[in-house]
């Protein structure tokens, strides 16, 4: 073959057995140069896609793998390629064009952008144009773009999301047609706890089951209004978003202004009256989102309201072992104990995002070093996500104002000596809270409720404690009661 032919010839025009006997000879050339170890770490997984007009494209499967490659190695490989393919004066490398994740055997499931993945026998995903019609898009309507990754299939249940996930399988197995039984869903959770997953996921699955999805980010809706108030076409672009079967509308926190706000309250009510189905996530419960107009935060609680609470420890090292087998695709020789699992999962107990964090911190401490990871290097590799945080000191008068509130009574009536069932209990709650919470003695909160004897303090700690053992209701209770004094 000569050197204008692989010059000017795409992939599907060249002869492949050629092509391959050059890449070979590329490899072998690049790994003398560079020495084993550093060629089996780094490029190993490297390829020859295709070669256009001079051009090399190579890729690699991570977006590791390639800024480091650019960082570290981007001119030798470049040098390299141009000296031993011949007709080629520079290279491209990109991230992989399939991407593999591990949905069931055999599934199939449409993927925004007009492509579409096909999982195969050996759990990997092949993703291809999709050629058919696979999904309804509104015409005209531009959402913000879905994650091929964030589907129901890649999505691990506990304890702390079980309820979402349910509510979330619900709203997918209602169907087109059928009418919303949570309506709306709004789902909420500190950041990193897998909402945006939870609701991606439902709309690719609305997608897939050929329902009118739009999915926007609240600032994607923001401009697309204002915009189309720019461009006079404002009652056209309401029309167009009122038509859809699932609307998706993730971080509605940032929503902002007043006309905003009131456009979007009116697409609620009428999709919702209309027996569409709409799904929200926030990182706050509807009261507590106070720049939001009382109209809309009234439409969100009236639906379902779900909250996606702290991962607890197993669920993160289940999240870590999915992270861990992923990273395997690219760095088959990356193994982590399961004890080095165990450390990391108690240890980093904040969100998915620092586990993310974490795993990639161990793989480029096994390139580098190549060393087996112990629990002491990797406790050094991840000491920048442990976040050693200085409890909120609580005190007693800010647990008896909030107890009060909560239960409507004064603060007044908690110091004082009354007996009656509507006092007694908000004061035992009170000095709970009290002993659980602050470092205070039981006499100095005896002292502090009034001039109380310590036993009255313990007897309530105790009154409270075996409550709680037989009353779900007063533990949920006492958590938002906790929660409200942390923060």
């Amino acid at each position: 073959m000569s050197k204008a032919q692989i010059q000017n010839l795409g992939v599907e025009e060249q002869n492949a057995k050629a092509l391959t006997e050059i890449w070979l000879r590329f490899c072998t050339r690049f790994k003398s140069e560079v020495g084993e170890a550093v060629y089996s770490s780094w490029f190993k997984c490297l390829e020859l896609d295709q070669i256009v007009n001079g051009v090399a494209y190579l890729s690699v499967p991570t977006k590791f793998l390639k800024s480091w490659i650019h960082a570290h190695y981007l001119e030798k490989l470049r040098a390299t390629v141009v000296q031993e393919l011949p007709g080629v004066t520079d290279i491209v490398l990109n991230l992989r064009a399939t991407t593999r994740i591990a949905p069931p055997t055999g599934a199939e499931r449409p993927v925004i952008g007009g492509l579409r993945e096909i999982g195969k026998q050996d759990g990997t995903v092949e993703v291809r144009r999709n050629d058919g019609p696979a999904r309804k898009m509104v015409e005209g309507l531009e959402g913000s773009s879905l994650d091929r990754r964030l589907v129901f299939a890649n999505f691990l249940v506990g304890p702390s999301n079980q309820l979402a996930h349910a509510a979330s399988q619900q709203v997918v197995a209602a169907g087109p047609g059928m009418g919303a039984m949570f309506n709306p869903l709004y789902i909420f959770s500190n950041v990193g706890l897998g909402k945006t997953h939870l609701i991606q996921a439902i709309a690719h699955a609305g997608l897939e089951s050929g329902r009118r999805v739009v999915y926007l980010t609240a600032e994607k809706f923001m401009y697309g209004f204002v915009a189309a108030l720019k461009a006079q076409n404002s009652i056209v672009f309401k029309e167009k978003l009122r038509s859809i079967d699932l609307l998706v509308i993730d971080d509605v926190q940032f929503l902002q202004g007043k006309t905003i706000q009131h456009e979007f309250c009116h697409t609620l009510n009428a999709l919702i009256d209309s027996g569409k189905q709409v799904v929200i996530a926030g990182d706050r419960a509807p009261n507590e989102l106070d720049n939001l107009d009382e109209r809309v935060r009234s439409r969100f609680a009236g639906g379902l309201c779900v909250e996606m609470q702290a991962l607890d420890e197993a669920l993160r090292g289940r999240i870590l072992e999915a992270r861990i087998e992923a990273a395997r695709i690219g760095q088959p020789g990356f193994e982590v104990s399961k004890v080095v699992m165990a450390m990391v999962a108690r240890a980093i107990d904040t969100n998915g995002r620092d586990l993310d964090g974490a795993v990639n911190r161990l793989l480029a401490h096994t390139i580098l070093a190549g060393a087996p990871l112990t629990v002491e290097a990797a406790e050094a590799a991840i000491r920048d996500l442990i976040r050693v945080r200085e409890p909120k000191r609580v005190k007693i008068e800010d647990i008896q104002k909030l107890v009060a509130t909560h239960f409507n009574v004064s603060r007044a009536d908690i110091l004082s000596s009354r007996r009656t069932a509507n006092v007694v209990r908000p004061r035992q709650i009170a000095m709970y809270l009290a002993k659980t919470m602050t470092l205070r003695s039981l006499p100095e909160i005896g002292r502090r409720f009034g001039g109380r004897d310590h036993t009255t303090v313990l007897h309530a700690v105790r009154k409270i404690e075996d409550l709680v053992s037989k009353d779900s209701s007063l533990n949920q209770e006492l958590e938002l009661l906790k929660r409200l004094l942390s923060d």
